[in-house]
C-alpha cells in the first residue's frame, strides 16, 4: 500500500518562543558565591607596549565570533546534504506497531487519516455546504448544517479520523472551489483491514491514537514504540467460527454466543468468536456489550459441560472407581446432620449409573452422590489444580477469575451442586485450559492469545511465554475420560447432533440455569446452553468450545449447542490438518487401543523428521528444553539443521511442512 501526499500539520503554525519557557533564556535566581581569591596568571603580551587590556579582548572576541560563524557555515551545509526533517516525519519513523495474526496477516495497522474542520467565516451557506458534503462524509446534509451553525466557536471539527478515500474527495472539491471553509488536518490514525473480525480481541485506539482495549491496550508500550504484537490467532479460523456463530446468534436469538478454538498442546487460541461485536474502525457506532471481549471476561455457571472434569477429579482422587455404582431414581436426596432434606433433580430416572453413565447421559444425581465420596477441601483442590477460580494469563487485561468459592463458605447443598456445574463460575478461557488436561493425558497447558512481539529491526524482540505445562491428571484417567466423551456422541448420548461420521469426536454438552441478578436466585426462563468437542480423540490437537446465552425457544446444549460444533469441526479439520478417518475404536472397557505414533528422539544429533504430519509433531512442542519451530501444514518435506547435524544446548530447530 502506498500512501497518497501527506499535509504537513504544522506548515501554518506560528512559531512562538517565550524567554522563560525553560528553553531559552531562562531566568536563574542569583546565588551569593563566597568571594576567593583566585592567583593571577599572567597573559603573554599583557604587558607588551601596544597590546592594551582592550585590544586583547577584542582579539579574543575575534577568535571566538570566528569558531562560532565556522559551527553554523558547518552546520548549514550539513542541513543542506541532511535537511532537517518535520516532527510528523519524525513520528512516521517509530510509528503505531502493526497487530498480525499468525500468519503475519496484518489485523491493526498505522494509517494517516484526517480531521475535518470548518472555519464558519468562510461557510456563506451551511445549506449547500452541508449537500456537498453529504454524500463524502456519509452523513445527513441537515446534520451537517445543524453542526454548523449550532456551534458556539467559529472553528468546529465536522468529522475525525477520516480515510484516504475521504480525504481525497474533500481535497479535489476543495481544488474545484466548492468546499469553502473546509479544511483537512492530517493526523495519524489506526485501521483495522479485517473491520469487525477479532474486534473485540484486538482492541481500539483513542483520538490520540493511544490503546484503549483489548491488545491495543495490553501492549501499549510495545506498539508505541513501533514493535509489532503477533497473535496466535489465525484470521481464517478466526472468520469460520465468526460466521457459524453469527447464524447461531440469529437463529437463537440469544443475548450472546461465544465459540471458540485452541491448539491444547500449546495453549494457543486459534480463534475466538463473540457475538454481539463490532468495527473498531467505527467506534463510536458501538456499545459496551458489542466490544466485550467475552471469553476473557464473562463469567457464567458452565453446567453439565462441568462434570468432565468434577468426574475426573473424583476418579483420579481414588473416591470413585470407573465401576463405582450410584442408583439415578429421577433425584438425588439426603438428610444432613441437622436434619436438613437436600434435593436436586435429575433430568430422568437414569437407573444404576457409573462414571461412564453420568458422562453419557448427563446424570445430575449420579455426579451429586459420587461427589458426597470426596471431602470438600479435596475436591475444592482438585479443581483448582484444573484453573477454575483464578486467571488464565492469556493475554487480556481485564480477564475474569471466576468464582469458587471456599469451602467453609459452602452449604450443604454446595458440593453435590458444584459437581454437576452450578454455583461456580467460570471463563471459557479457563473451560479450555481445564480441557487441555483432559486432551493432553492430564497435563494443563494455559491458553495464549499473543505469540511473541517483534521490534521494528524485524526481530523477535520477546516471546508471549505462558506458566509450564503441569500434570493435574494420571494419563489414565483422561483417557477414560475421553473414552466417556466419545460415547456422548453415540444414539443414546446427550450430543449425537455433534458427530462427525469419519472423525472420532470427545464430546460433552450442557445446559445451566442462569440467576436473576435482582433476586439472586435461579431463572426458570434464561438459560446457557454449551457444548465441548476434543478431536481426534484419541490424541487431541483441537479443542472446540461453544456458549449460548439466553437462547429463545430451544434452550439445550444436545439440541443448540451441539450442531455448531460439528460444524465448525468439519470446516477446521481439512484446513488444519486434521486427519479424518484414521481414528482409533475406543472400547466401551475403557480402555483406548491407540496407534503408535513415536517420534524420533532429539538428542545430540538432529533426527530425520521427513514424512511426519503435523499432527505427529505437536508433542515437541511441549518439551522445554527444545527451541523448535513448525511452519505449514501437511508433512516434514524441509528441515533445518539437516539430519545427523550435531545439536547443541541453544540450536534453533525449524521444521517445514506441506
Amino acid at each position: 500500500m502506498t500512501d497518497s501526499p501527506i499535509n504537513n500539520p504544522f506548515e501554518n503554525e506560528p512559531l512562538n518562543f517565550s524567554p522563560n519557557d525553560g528553553s531559552l533564556g531562562t531566568k536563574v535566581p542569583r546565588t551569593k558565591v563566597p568571594k576567593t581569591k583566585v592567583p593571577k596568571t599572567k597573559v603573554p603580551g599583557a604587558n607588551v607596549p601596544g597590546h592594551s587590556p582592550v585590544r586583547i579582548r577584542f582579539i579574543i572576541f575575534v577568535v571566538i565570533f570566528g569558531a562560532a560563524a565556522a559551527a553554523v557555515l558547518f552546520r548549514y551545509g550539513y542541513l543542506m546534504v541532511n535537511p532537517a526533517e518535520p516532527e510528523w516525519v519524525r513520528a512516521r519513523r517509530t510509528e503505531r506497531g502493526a497487530i498480525l495474526d499468525r500468519n503475519d496477516r496484518p489485523l491493526a495497522l498505522q494509517t494517516r487519516l484526517g480531521n475535518v474542520t470548518v472555519w464558519k467565516p468562510n461557510v456563506a451557506d451551511p445549506e449547500a455546504l452541508g449537500r456537498e458534503l453529504a454524500p463524502i462524509l456519509e452523513m445527513g446534509a441537515a446534520e451537517i448544517r445543524e453542526r454548523i451553525e449550532s456551534s458556539p466557536s467559529d472553528f468546529l471539527y465536522l468529522k475525525k479520523q477520516i480515510d484516504q478515500s475521504m480525504i481525497g474527495q474533500i481535497e479535489d472539491a476543495r481544488k474545484a472551489g466548492v468546499l469553502p471553509g473546509v479544511g483537512i488536518e492530517s493526523i495519524v490514525g489506526r485501521i483495522y483491514p479485517d473491520k469487525r473480525r477479532a474486534g473485540q480481541i484486538i482492541g481500539f485506539v483513542g483520538d490520540e491514537n493511544n490503546g484503549l482495549a483489548g491488545i491495543e491496550y495490553a501492549f501499549e508500550s510495545d506498539l508505541a514504540g513501533g514493535s509489532q504484537v503477533v497473535l496466535t490467532i489465525d484470521a481464517k479460523v478466526q472468520y469460520i467460527l465468526e460466521n457459524i456463530a453469527r447464524r447461531v446468534y440469529t437463529e437463537n436469538r440469544a443475548e450472546a454466543v461465544m465459540l471458540t478454538a485452541m491448539n491444547p498442546r500449546t495453549g494457543e487460541i486459534l480463534g475466538a468468536a463473540s457475538l454481539p461485536d463490532f468495527d473498531p474502525n467505527d467506534i463510536r457506532s458501538s456499545d459496551a456489550q458489542s466490544r466485550m471481549d467475552r471469553p476473557a471476561i464473562l463469567a457464567y455457571e458452565p453446567g453439565s459441560v462441568f462434570k468432565v472434569f468434577s468426574i475426573a477429579a473424583l476418579l483420579d482422587s481414588g473416591a470413585i472407581g470407573e465401576q463405582t455404582v450410584f442408583n439415578c431414581n429421577g433425584h438425588y436426596e439426603r438428610v444432613t446432620g441437622r436434619g436438613e432434606r437436600v434435593l436436586i433433580n435429575c433430568l430422568g430416572a437414569h437407573g444404576p449409573v457409573t462414571a461412564r453413565d453420568i458422562i453419557i447421559k448427563s446424570c445430575n444425581a449420579g455426579s451429586a452422590y459420587a461427589a458426597d465420596r470426596l471431602e470438600a477441601i479435596a475436591f475444592y483442590n482438585r479443581l483448582r489444580d484444573f484453573g477454575f477460580g483464578s486467571r488464565t494469563g492469556a493475554g487480556n487485561p481485564g480477564e475474569h477469575a471466576g468464582s469458587l468459592s471456599l469451602p467453609d463458605r459452602w452449604s450443604d447443598r454446595s458440593k453435590p451442586t458444584i459437581a454437576m456445574g452450578q454455583e461456580i463460575s467460570v471463563t471459557t478461557l479457563q473451560m479450555l485450559q481445564a480441557a487441555s488436561a483432559i486432551a493432553n493425558d492430564g497435563v494443563l497447558v494455559s491458553p495464549r492469545i499473543v505469540s511473541r512481539i517483534v521490534s521494528g529491526n524485524g526481530k523477535t524482540a520477546r516471546n508471549y511465554e505462558t506458566p509450564p505445562p503441569r500434570r493435574v491428571l494420571k494419563a489414565e484417567t483422561a483417557r477414560a475420560m475421553r473414552s466417556y466423551m466419545v460415547d456422548v456422541t453415540s444414539d443414546i448420548g446427550t450430543a449425537w447432533r455433534a458427530r462427525v461420521e469419519d472423525l472420532s469426536l470427545a464430546v460433552k454438552t450442557g445446559t445451566a440455569e442462569m440467576t436473576d441478578p435482582s433476586t439472586g436466585a435461579y431463572s426458570k426462563t434464561d438459560y446457557i446452553a454449551s457444548c465441548i468437542a476434543l478431536l481426534p480423540a484419541d490424541s487431541p490437537s483441537l479443542v472446540l468450545y461453544v456458549a449460548i446465552v439466553k437462547p429463545k425457544g430451544e434452550y439445550l446444549g444436545g439440541r443448540i449447542a451441539a450442531p455448531p460444533i460439528r460444524e465448525a469441526a468439519e470446516a477446521l479439520v481439512d484446513y488444519l490438518g486434521i486427519p479424518r478417518g484414521l481414528n482409533p475404536q475406543v472400547l466401551h472397557s475403557g480402555e483406548v487401543s491407540l496407534p503408535n505414533a513415536d517420534i524420533p528422539q532429539i538428542g545430540t544429533v538432529m533426527p530425520n523428521f521427513a514424512g511426519y504430519s503435523k499432527r505427529q509433531l505437536w508433542p515437541l512442542l511441549l518439551w522445554d528444553d527444545l527451541n523448535i519451530t513448525i511452519n505449514g501444514d501437511g508433512h516434514v518435506v524441509r528441515q533445518y539443521p539437516a539430519p545427523g547435524t550435531a545439536l547443541e544446548e541453544n540450536t534453533v530447530i525449524v521444521l517445514e511442512l506441506e
